[in-house]
This record gives structure tokens, C-alpha cells and sequence, in this order.
């Protein structure tokens, strides 16, 4: 099922431990990237960027808030920011498909992904130029 989501314009950040190979790091983003274009996004709107952190810099809960197995060091936390105005159906849309990809991608838990919307109103994209494409 494809949910049109006109104009998201999602900014992806994986925060990851380092360590991990550039496959993996390709193999996620391309998982969160193939989950956004089912839910509408156009193909090429790709902005993307991994963070990666040492363990004394990327602390994380193994178990909060109710996991019934351990975080492991495959840990990934998906920050998306996007333009505001997607109802809670439409994000848990994406949210499942995005824990379907990501899981089958990398071989991990769902439980070693953790996903974060951040939303930000459409007058505060710049893309280049100085231009506001929205405002």
C-alpha cells in the first residue's frame, strides 16, 4: 500500500556505534530510503547522514521502555525530520514499514531500531540558494 505524503521532505540521521562497515551503514539508509518512497516520498529526495559515536558516546537503555529482548551493539537510533502536517496513521505507517525494511536489511532485532519524527513547518526548508521553496 502506498500512502502519498506530498511534500515530506524528510533530513535522515542513522546514529550508530562506529565500527560498523560502510555495507551496513548503505544497507540501512537504503532500507529507511526504500520505507519513505513506499509511503510517497519522491526517489530522489534523499538527504541523508550517519553519525557515528564511540559506546562512551552513544548510551543507550538495553531494555527501556518494555523490550522483551536486549538492545544490542547494532543499536540504531532514525531520527527523521519532515514537514509538519502527518496524522499519527500515516507515521505508524511509515514507522512499520521502515522496522520491516531495516530489520530484513540488516538482520537485526526490531527491537535494535528506535525511530524519532521531528517536525518542522514548511517556511524552515531551504534546499539551496538561500531560496525558501514553501514560504
Amino acid at each position: 500500500m502506498v500512502i502519498y505524503v506530498s511534500g515530506i521532505m524528510p533530513l535522515v540521521t542513522l546514529t550508530v556505534r562506529k565500527g560498523k562497515s560502510p555495507q551496513f551503514k548503505d544497507d540501512a539508509l537504503a532500507a529507511v530510503h526504500a520505507a519513505l518512497v513506499a509511503s510517497g516520498v519522491p526517489n530522489d529526495d534523499k538527504f541523508h547522514r550517519v553519525l557515528e559515536l564511540d559506546a562512551a558516546d552513544f548510551r543507550y537503555d538495553q531494555k527501556y521502555p518494555d523490550l522483551s529482548v536486549s538492545r544490542s551493539e547494532n543499536f540504531i537510533l532514525i531520527e527523521i525530520v519532515l514537514s509538519v502536517g502527518r496524522s499519527v496513521k500515516i507515521k505508524k505507517q511509515i514507522l512499520q514499514r521502515l522496522l520491516e525494511e531495516v530489520s530484513k536489511s540488516l538482520k537485526i532485532s526490531p527491537e535494535d531500531i528506535m525511530a524519532v519524527f521531528v517536525e518542522t513547518r514548511w517556511e524552515n526548508w531551504s534546499f539551496a540558494g538561500g531560496r525558501f521553496v514553501h514560504a
